[in-house]
């Protein structure tokens, strides 16, 4: 028998690699979780049977039928109807017949059957728990960031994604406390600095207001559903003549949208309608992506110092543009 041979151009084009890895991982996940395990979290049941449960436990829709449990967990109608009736047969769940169509029954969990679900439910959750506990806050965060990136970019059954979208607008009350403590949360969480460099981005802040020159300065917020997602300010710097970049920040929500790039470039063109004659700017070198958005728009690196700093060994530097 020869062997089955890519089904179309699109699978033809997808690097060898690429199958290799996502296959790699699912192997690797499965048994990180005990897929495989003839009974699943201890119970007499296998997972597929175990996720029948859990949709009856949590459905999808009200009161479900067989139909509606089978299209929700992409089950053969044949597994299916086996599993639900030996579920009947140990009491774990009844069947009521539709009011509105007497060949359909809704299903649902009987008293017996919540009693006996509950404690497995909890054992998910204790070793989902156990699991995240060797890592970080941070690895936590940067985990469940990927997962759902899998979730939705598998999800979408070759539907698009709902554009995001983000409009930019000035300050309004309360944007400057939400700029430091999202400076806060995003910097502890990512890069495990801490409470030191929020109370010097909240001193940043103070002094913007204290100082402001609604001439020469502004400050951008980025919104997204009504909620602020990004920032930047353009600010005189101690030098004539020349603009400070600071507190470029984008929240998770709103990555790749090229929103950072966006927030550099509206500094940039406002520096040059004012007439400053250069931009300077102090990152951290671990701020990959922010070094790639200046260094495409033409700042050089000037200089550079290791240093303790926010309890961190960083690497400071000190970027310039000639305008």
């Amino acid at each position: 028998m020869p062997a089955a041979g890519p089904s179309s151009k699109a699978e033809a084009d997808i690097a060898p690699e690429h199958v290799a890895a996502v296959r790699g991982f699912n192997r690797f996940y499965t048994r990180q979780i005990g897929l495989l395990r003839k009974t699943y979290l201890d119970t007499p049941y296998s997972l597929g049977e175990m996720r029948v449960l859990h949709e009856l436990a949590h459905p999808s829709v009200a009161q479900p039928t067989a139909k509606d449990i089978g299209q929700a967990l992409d089950l053969d109608a044949g597994y299916l109807s086996r599993v639900l009736r030996n579920f009947e047969k140990r009491g774990l769940i009844k069947r009521t017949t539709s009011k509105n169509d007497a060949r359909q029954s809704h299903l649902s969990l009987t008293a017996q059957g919540r009693k006996f679900f509950a404690p497995a439910e909890k054992r998910s959750d204790h070793d989902v728990a156990e699991m995240l506990a060797a890592l970080s806050e941070r690895e936590q965060s940067e985990l469940v960031r990927a997962m759902g990136t899998i979730e939705t970019l598998l999800g979408r059954d070759g539907a698009s994604l709902p554009e995001r979208t983000y409009t930019l607008r000035d300050l309004k009350p309360g944007d400057l406390g939400w700029i430091v403590a999202e400076h806060g949360r995003v910097y502890t969480r990512e890069y495990n600095w801490d409470s030191s460099f929020e109370a010097l981005v909240a001193q940043i802040v103070a002094d913007f207001a204290k100082n402001f020159d609604p001439a020469m300065e502004r400050c951008w917020i980025a919104e997204m559903d009504g909620e602020p997602v990004g920032s930047v300010m353009l600010v005189k710097d101690d030098k004539p003549g020349v603009a400070r970049i600071r507190l470029l920040i984008v929240s998770e929500t709103a990555r790749g949208l090229g929103l950072g790039q966006r927030l550099t470039d509206e500094c940039i063109a406002f520096a040059r309608a004012k007439g400053y004659r250069a931009i300077t700017l102090w990152t951290h070198e671990c701020l990959t992506a922010a070094r790639r958005c200046y260094q495409k728009r033409g700042f050089t690196l000037s200089s550079s110092q290791n240093k303790m700093s926010f309890g961190q060994n960083v690497v400071a530097e000190f970027w310039d543009l000639e305008l």
